[in-house]
Order: C-alpha cells, then sequence, then structure tokens
C-alpha cells in the first residue's frame, strides 16, 4: 500500500450494498456513497447545499459481507480506502475513466445514529489478499451466490 492514496469519505448510501462472488468464491461488494457539503454563500447570507459527490465504492472478502449484512440504503457511513482509476474503451471506442474507493474499512456514522457492533471470531487465517491481484472488472462475471465449494462465513 505504499505511495497509494488514502481518503476518507463520509456520507449515505445511495442504494443497497450489492455482494457478489467472483468466479474463485472471492466476495465483492459495490456500493455507492454520496456526500454533500455544507458551503456559506455570502451573497444569501446563509448555507446552501453544495455539488453532491458520488464516490463508487468496492469492498472485499470478510469486510463485503459484512458492509452487505450490515448496512442499507440511506445510512450515513465512513469509509477509508485507497483512490483507483479504471479506464475503458466504451462501444464506441472512446475512452473512458472514472476514480472509485477500495475500502478498507467500513462504519456507521454514530452521529445521527446508534449501532450495537458484534465481534466476529475468526474461523480462517487472512491469505493476504489485496484487490491487486484480481482481474480489472471481476464484477462482470461475478455472481450473487456464493458457490458451493466454500463453507460458509461465521
Amino acid at each position: 500500500m505504499a505511495n497509494e492514496t488514502v481518503v476518507s469519505v463520509m456520507g449515505n448510501l445511495t442504494g443497497d450494498p450489492e455482494l457478489r462472488y467472483t468466479g474463485a468464491g472471492v466476495a465483492m461488494c459495490r456500493f455507492t456513497v454520496a456526500s454533500t457539503p455544507r458551503v456559506f454563500d455570502q451573497k444569501q447570507n446563509g448555507w446552501r447545499d453544495g455539488d453532491p459527490l458520488f464516490m463508487p465504492c468496492t469492498a472485499w472478502r470478510d469486510l463485503a459481507e459484512h458492509v452487505a449484512e450490515s448496512l442499507t440504503k440511506g445510512a450515513r457511513v465512513v469509509v477509508v480506502g485507497r483512490l483507483r482509476l479504471s479506464r475503458w474503451e466504451d462501444d464506441k471506442g472512446e475512452k473512458r475513466s472514472m476514480m472509485q474507493l477500495d475500502a478498507d474499512e467500513v462504519g456507521p456514522s454514530l452521529r445521527f445514529a446508534t449501532a450495537k457492533v458484534t465481534k466476529l471470531s475468526r474461523s480462517r487465517a487472512v491469505d493476504g489478499f489485496t484487490p491487486d491481484n484480481v482481474p480489472d472488472d471481476p464484477w462482470a462475471s461475478a455472481s450473487p451466490e456464493r458457490p458451493a465449494s466454500l463453507p460458509q462465513a461465521a
């Protein structure tokens, strides 16, 4: 993780997190966080909403399953992760790019809510997974079903 851009985003989920599994059985969860700053308008002498930021986020493995199980649309969250730039060509051959956040930590914001935390016991060792060792868009071939050959999460 050396020389990676780490950022924190606070905002609300725009939809329920979407949990999928890659062909290799790796859990991945996609969700979008909307963050709208409040800015002071000197002409109106009052506060107004600024331009919203919609940050696509991806969580992997246990974190992915925990996000999907714990959070729903509208939940206020804090996400810490690494910015990643995806590049591709669309159907017309035009080059496209998008910034997204590979989440390292996700939690509910306790500013306007409460949460009950349940600590999970580890049933297997962490195997050194990093999003860098998966194809650029595993979402395209991922399934919402956990492969039957894999043990269920604790």
